[in-house]
């Protein structure tokens, strides 16, 4: 391990992936992977996860495509180094923050979706000019030997390699030094993650999980809400880090919800889910038997049918969840709901206040005001009002957790961000020396008094137009008053002149 990222470090040190021109290639490259071998890329991916060409495609395969599309597009806007503001003392200089590659980066993918949660990052990580490691999660096996198999066939394979395995590898790599991590997967590996980097203080993005809320209000339509969820929850088998993991709502919208949440069910997958081309499976044997230790001692209202043969668990919800139970002390990432009946808002509010931060949170109403008030009330990842899922999309908002769901943030700009190092630069010329003589000892009171002025003075544009129109006004005055005063001397001194000479005659 330590000689493959001392190889991909050399290939950094050259240069070679700085220049923007060489990063809009690679990044050409890897679009025309996507393009030529999508059908290679859909197969590994059903074949990991059971799921349909058509899922796979509009789930991970448009999300690579739309940003490498955006990286590609504004690339040369975010790369440019950008002015920042100077003060009086630094009118005169240049100073601009240049955005540049940390160095060789790190990526570890998850395998829930193995595609587009490792090629996502790679693609933000290539855009910010750095070389790349890329770990693929080796549960979703044959995604895995595919990136493998493909990427250095496309991409520069001194600057990119992909290193294959488990847990062992995974370590291995870890012991290593790095100038950036990002992680996708569960908490507790999170931490060992975190842990390897401080060691070389490597600065880390974790985009980890756990429990999503999803509160839906009285004041709402619940066909639309219950649609919606299902379809958030019931995606790829529940396998998706952002999905509602539970519901609080009123005690009297509990049954109600379970019969939309069915219909909405029975509408996506037919009578028979398990049949249903568009209905994944649970990824491994492992994952299987843990999600059906949730359900022990739970109500089920609806499913709980399961097949260990074909790892098959329908969609399932639970009602009057008891907080205290198995299903709610962890990440289910499974087609299990939990319905947790509260009060009101309120005690929605103060339930997941008590709780860890989750990375998404959902609430369903047709009050804004309310909407507004459970967002400014509670703290996570990210948003959606009246829908799930739906913030991942957008490359305009960051993508991330907060507190033990994640740190830090990538997608669009965020994801070039997040692989740069905001250069700042100030270049001053080696002329205009006495202004130093402030900051040179001896000190004085009056030093300190300048020092004051021009170092606390804050200006902004229109103040400061007035002020040199003003100093404008001022120096055009005593310029007037000089020239007139200079005319009438020169008039006094022609009639002196004038007088003299008649007096002679």
């Amino acid at each position: 391990m330590e000689r493959e990222v001392q190889r991909v470090r050399a290939a950094f040190g050259s240069g070679r992936s700085r220049p923007l021109t060489f990063r809009r290639r690679q990044l050409e490259a890897l679009r025309v992977m996507v393009q030529e071998r999508e059908k290679d890329i859909l197969a590994a991916i059903g074949a990991d996860l059971s799921k349909s060409e058509f899922n796979a495609y509009s789930q991970e395969v448009i999300t690579v495509l739309g940003e490498i599309d955006l990286m590609l597009e504004k690339l040369p806007e975010w790369a440019a180094a950008k002015p920042a503001q100077r003060n009086l003392l630094t009118m005169l200089d240049e100073a601009y923050i240049q955005p540049e590659p940390l160095g060789v980066v790190l990526i570890i993918g998850a395998w829930n979706y193995p595609f587009a949660l490792t090629i996502q990052p790679l693609i933000g990580a290539i855009a910010a000019g750095n070389a790349v490691i890329i770990k693929p999660s080796e549960v979703s096996e044959n995604t895995a030997k595919l990136l493998a198999k493909l990427l250095p066939q496309y991409l520069d394979q001194d600057l990119y390699a992909v290193v294959t395995g488990g847990v062992e590898e995974t370590t291995e790599l870890l012991k290593q030094r790095f100038d950036h991590i990002l992680y996708t997967g569960n908490t507790t590996v999170g931490k060992i993650v975190m842990q390897a980097a401080a060691k070389h203080l490597t600065p880390v993005t974790l985009e980890l999980g756990g429990k999503s809320p999803c509160y839906v209000d009285r004041d709402c339509d619940l066909d639309v809400a219950c649609r919606r969820i299902a379809w958030g929850k019931f995606m790829n088998c529940g396998q998706t880090c952002i999905a509602p993991d539970y519901v609080l709502c009123e005690p009297s919208l509990q049954d109600l919800i379970v019969q939309k949440v069915q219909e909405a069910v029975k509408g996506f997958y037919g009578e028979n889910v398990k049949e249903s081309p568009d209905y994944e499976r649970i990824v491994n044997l492992r994952h299987f038997k843990r999600i059906q230790s949730l359900l022990e001692g739970q109500k089920i209202a609806f499913g709980g049918e399961m097949d260990e043969a074909t790892r098959y668990i329908a969609p399932t919800i639970l009602t009057d969840v008891d907080p205290g139970t198995k299903v709610m002390q962890e990440e289910i990432f499974g087609p299990i709901l939990p319905i947790v009946p509260v009060k009101n808002a309120d005690e929605a509010i103060q339930f997941i206040n008590e709780r860890e931060k989750p990375l998404a949170f959902y609430v369903f109403s047709h009050n804004s005001k309310l909407i507004k008030r459970m967002i400014d009330g509670t703290s996570s990842g990210g948003v959606t009002g009246n829908d799930v899922i739906m913030h991942f999309t957008l490359s305009s908002l960051p993508f991330g957790g907060v507190g033990s769901s994640g740190m830090g943030a990538y997608h669009g700009k965020h994801s070039f961000d997040t692989f740069s190092h905001q250069r700042p630069c100030l270049l001053k010329t080696l002329k205009r020396e006495g202004m130093n003589q402030l900051r040179y000892p001896p000190n004085s009171q009056s030093k300190v008094d300048w020092a004051k002025f021009f170092m606390l003075k804050r200006f902004n544009k229109e103040r400061l137009c007035l002020l040199l129109l003003t100093l404008l006004g001022v120096l055009a005055a005593v310029l007037i008053k000089a020239l007139w005063t200079l005319a009438w001397s020169s008039r006094v001194l022609n009639l002196t002149a004038t007088v003299q000479s008649r007096a002679g005659l």
